[in-house]
């Protein structure tokens, strides 16, 4: 890529992350959501399970002197990083402190540290994989995001994530936008933007794609308790203020019953997969 190409790839990506900010949940309602469901998240977190297992099988060969679990949540993962990776120091990350709370008598990492994945509080070069699942898409600037990953890196080093993107939750979104056109759904960027973003930060892409994954519920009302548990329930700007109506609750139900499967009410994550790897200093 050329430096011309590169810069415009950077500047019309910028204009797309500032139209994104506009959109995505403040960091500090997020913190606070995510550390109110420290407690109930493992019950409900099926779908985190499975996402964090299968980004682990995608991992490279690799002997990391250190590893960093980005957005560690209860320590599900840092607990089976330090398995994989025994007699290696581990470092559990998250903004919520509830859930570092949570997780710090649970063992895994030697530390536990409250940070933002977009201004890392971390030195350059001291950890050898970094390892982030369903985390890094409540982070406005994924490109400093990339930035810090690239930083806190050694030589080499592997960031490897999970997130989500535009198609999360369709079933849910069009439903609500049947009853009345307002925000209940947490937005998401488009993969287009992470193959972007992640062209341009500087590290080798060993691999990206994107994956739905479909979770079954019998009713709507398992889907948004669970999303509640999860604090992962609707907390974008524009969402609608109050509670929400009976009326409006059982629109939303005749709605949502139009997608039913022999299954059950799907309920579609799209989840991206990335490995990527800074390059090593001949």
């Amino acid at each position: 890529m050329t430096d011309l190409s590169h810069c415009a790839v950077l500047k019309a990506v910028k204009q797309q992350q500032a139209t994104l900010q506009s959109h995505l949940p403040d960091k500090r309602q997020v913190a606070a959501s995510f550390s109110k469901a420290a407690a109930s998240y493992d019950s409900v977190a099926d779908l985190q399970r499975a996402v964090g297992t299968e980004l682990l099988s995608r991992l490279p060969d690799l002997s990391p002197s250190r590893w960093l679990d980005l957005g560690s949540g209860t320590g599900y993962f840092s607990r089976m990083l330090a398995e994989r990776f025994a007699q290696v120091e581990g470092v559990a990350l998250d903004i919520a402190e509830g859930m570092l709370r949570h997780a710090r008598p649970l063992g895994g990492a030697q530390h536990y540290v409250a940070g933002d994945a977009e201004n890392l509080p971390l030195r350059d070069g001291c950890v050898g994989l970094i390892f982030s699942s369903l985390a890094v898409q409540w982070c406005s600037d994924f490109s400093a995001v990339l930035a810090q990953a690239e930083r806190v890196l050694q030589s080499g080093g592997v960031f490897a994530f999970a997130s989500l993107c535009v198609g999360t939750l369709y079933e849910l979104r069009d439903s609500w936008q049947a009853v009345d056109g307002m925000v209940h759904v947490n937005r998401f960027r488009s993969f287009d933007d992470y193959q972007r973003l992640c062209a341009a930060s500087g590290m080798h892409v060993r691999s990206l794609d994107v994956l739905p994954h479909v979770l079954h519920y019998p009713d709507v009302r398992s889907l948004t308790h669970e999303l509640k548990a999860l604090g992962a329930h609707n907390i974008n700007p524009g969402r609608p203020g109050g509670l929400t109506g009976r009326a409006r609750i059982q629109a939303l139900i005749q709605a949502y019953e139009a997608f039913r499967q022999e299954e059950g009410l799907p309920a579609t994550y799209q989840v991206v997969y990335g490995v990527l790897e800074k390059p090593s200093i001949v």
